[in-house]
């Protein structure tokens, strides 16, 4: 059993294909070293060691289907836990999300999973909806089942994005309602080689957020670099997060560095263009990158007879997709911050 793929195990069970037994690991469990693996559905696994130390940590991926790298990440950390090479110590729970969507190489099939949580699932039924409902029902078994006393809760949404970025890999911190932002965890992206923050000024229906809300979870959505296809991922780029991924839950006191505010560059968001007619174009060429500048005044975007351009010198677009559906984000337009203005602990 410890030879299964488990990212061919997840696509062939949630596709409902008839697996040989011997490949059949649904409500199995998957002994190493130090603990044990419970696999509760397809793509759900949770890790549940002996002794545990005091944190929950959440790694998920493919909430888009063609995001490879992260998918190759969680697969090659759950089979190195099978095989005995990574012995974790920390309650750990992975999750490859949208299997369906992997299985088609898209983004998604019905609808964009990261627009469906903290309740939004509610509003349709197609299967992203009913994966999305299902994901926050792991989520929150997975923290009520953790043993008693004082504990930390992480949450890793892994992503890559459509295109390149002149900040290659960089994490969004979800909204926290005037709460402050911890430099452990702005220290730990840096060991990931994550130093590039965007900071989001709103509730959102994201994965993320909705771990950070609903479980009070440090919880950031990040961003490894460009989609790829399936072995076409420059690896050694990720092997810092990889190997601070693998610390986190391996080790009982992870010992970071002090942290240094020179090692982050933080952005926040000025405005948030959503596409709300079908006449929806952008003013600039597929292969600009994520996080580059245009001078004021420059039309960014149009939205039927709306115009959008830049209004304060410094501004840079992230996230730009025309093709989204009416009513989701479009563009967001974001600045530098300081890291000084931040309310730190």
């Amino acid at each position: 059993m410890n030879d299964v793929d488990v990212l061919e195990w997840t696509l062939a069970g949630y596709a409902g294909e008839q697996l040989a037994d011997e490949a059949q690991l649904l409500n199995k469990t998957v002994d190493y070293d130090g603990g044990r693996l419970i696999f509760q559905d397809y793509g759900v696994v949770v890790v549940e060691p002996s002794s545990p130390g005091d944190k929950d940590v959440i790694f998920s991926c493919a909430v888009h289907g063609d995001e490879t790298a992260p998918i190759e990440i969680v697969r090659d950390m759950i089979h190195g836990i099978m095989q005995g090479q990574i012995k974790p110590v920390q309650r750990t729970l992975f999750l490859i999300a949208n299997p369906a969507a992997i299985a088609i190489n898209k983004r998604f099939v019905d609808m964009n999973m990261n627009r469906l949580f903290s309740g939004a699932h509610a509003e349709g039924d197609t299967p992203e909806h009913k994966r999305a409902a299902s994901l926050e029902h792991y989520v929150t078994a997975f923290y009520q089942d953790a043993p008693g006393g004082e504990r930390q809760r992480f949450h890793y949404d892994l992503h890559t994005a459509i295109r390149d970025s002149r900040y290659e890999k960089f994490a969004v911190y979800p909204y926290t309602h005037g709460g402050p932002y911890k430099k452990s965890q702005l220290t730990f992206l840096a060991e990931c080689g994550i130093t590039t923050i965007l900071l989001s000024q709103s509730p959102t229906t994201t994965f993320s957020y909705y771990s950070v809300r609903t479980h009070g979870a440090d919880a950031f959505t990040v961003e490894l670099g460009k989609v790829r296809p399936f072995g076409e991922n420059d690896r050694s780029k990720f092997a810092a997060a990889e190997r601070m991924f693998t610390r986190l839950i391996c080790e009982r006191e992870l010992s970071l560095p002090e942290f240094d505010p020179e090692r982050t560059k933080v952005l926040d968001v000025c405005r948030t263009i959503n596409r709300t007619v079908e006449d929806f174009t952008l003013h600039f060429p597929d292969d600009v990158a994520n996080f580059t500048a245009f001078e004021q005044g420059y039309l960014l975007a149009m939205d039927g007879d709306t115009e959008h351009r830049v209004e304060q010198a410094g501004e840079r677009i992230v996230f730009p997709n025309a093709k989204v559906a009416l009513g989701q984000r479009a563009l967001l337009i974001v600045k530098d911050v300081p890291i000084e203005r931040l309310q730190l602990v």
